[in-house]
């Protein structure tokens, strides 16, 4: 079969549009995923004749190839290891909330020097790794909703803690951060309020907070698709300011469990997290307020409660 015939076959399928972006969508199969649900070995990529003329806008895009990467791989592999949907073909109308595609490196790097397992190429927990990396991708890095390949943006839902479930779109409008730091806490004990943060904003919060990032490991698999119920565990080192707290260099982690309902093709429906985020945000409230930085003392706010006062 030839690589045009190839192409095709993988990118034909269409979906229907939401938020009046592009309506092409590349299917499962761009993810290697076999007829289990799971992600393959990929490789049938290499029956796709290379280089093709989009490798040299990936190698002007990436600033850094990770290592064993040539620069002329093919769709669905280039640029990541651990995360798809990112370069190639199926991406190249894809809108990037930051101008370009993202690049991993650094956190690849503290996720493979800090990781306290390394799973087995192919394993349940590897794919389901992958899977939940690539959709953190796309929540934080792709502006336009029908861009998303991980989810079935049809049926698609998040909660946080058993609160209210809330739709892609809303999930999109309020950013990343916000929907996965909600909480039913009070204006006033908010240590970190999603309610009067943008998108843009919380980004600049968090990237400023955790310049090599904040990465992501699972640590078990309780149970296989159509529902996924997994350990997962967040770290990554306060190494820049908090909402005027200095920071601390020391290492910040969050553990929680998930539990993730996926269809046929390995797309996520509904998306349930449960973690305590004041684990988080207590680990970054200790570093001393910096100065000159004016912070509301009062009664009403976050610093007139009494357990926060001696964090």
């Amino acid at each position: 079969m030839g690589g045009n015939s190839i192409l095709k076959r993988i990118f034909m399928p269409r979906f229907p549009s939401i938020g009046g972006c592009s309506d092409q969508m590349a299917d499962s199969r761009v993810l290697g995923i076999d007829s289990r649900g799971f992600q393959s070995d990929l490789n049938w990529w290499r029956l796709i004749p290379s280089p093709i003329p989009v490798f040299k806008t990936l190698v002007l895009i990436s600033s850094q190839d990770p290592p064993g990467h040539d620069g002329n791989e093919a769709v669905g592999v280039k640029g990541d290891k651990y995360r798809f949907h990112i370069y190639g073909e199926g991406e190249k109308n894809t809108t990037w909330r930051f101008g370009a595609p993202p690049n991993y490196d650094v956190v690849n790097k503290l996720f493979e020097e800090d990781r306290s397992k390394e799973w087995p190429s192919g394993s349940i927990e590897e794919k389901v790794q992958n899977l939940v990396k690539t959709f953190e991708m796309e929540l934080f890095h792709k502006a336009c909703l029908d861009d998303y390949k991980t989810i079935n943006s049809q049926k698609f839902t998040l909660s946080i803690n058993g609160g209210r479930s809330m739709s892609v779109e809303e999930v999109g409008k309020i950013g990343g951060y916000n929907a996965l730091l909600q909480t039913s806490l009070a204006d006033r004990l908010h240590a970190y309020n999603p309610y009067t943060e943008t998108p843009e904003s919380s980004d600049e919060l968090f990237r400023t907070t955790f310049p090599r990032g904040f990465a992501l490991e699972i640590l078990q698999v309780y149970s296989g698709p159509p529902v996924i119920a997994y350990k997962f565990r967040h770290w990554g080192y306060m190494e820049g300011p908090f909402k005027g707290h200095s920071p601390t260099g020391k290492k910040v982690e969050l553990y929680g469990v998930s539990i993730v309902e996926v269809d046929d093709s390995m797309r996520i429906e509904k998306l349930d997290f449960f973690y305590d985020a004041g684990e988080l945000l207590a680990d970054l409230l200790k570093g001393p307020i910096l100065e000159g930085f004016e912070y509301d003392t009062s009664p009403n706010s976050s610093l007139g409660c009494p357990f926060l006062k001696g964090m």
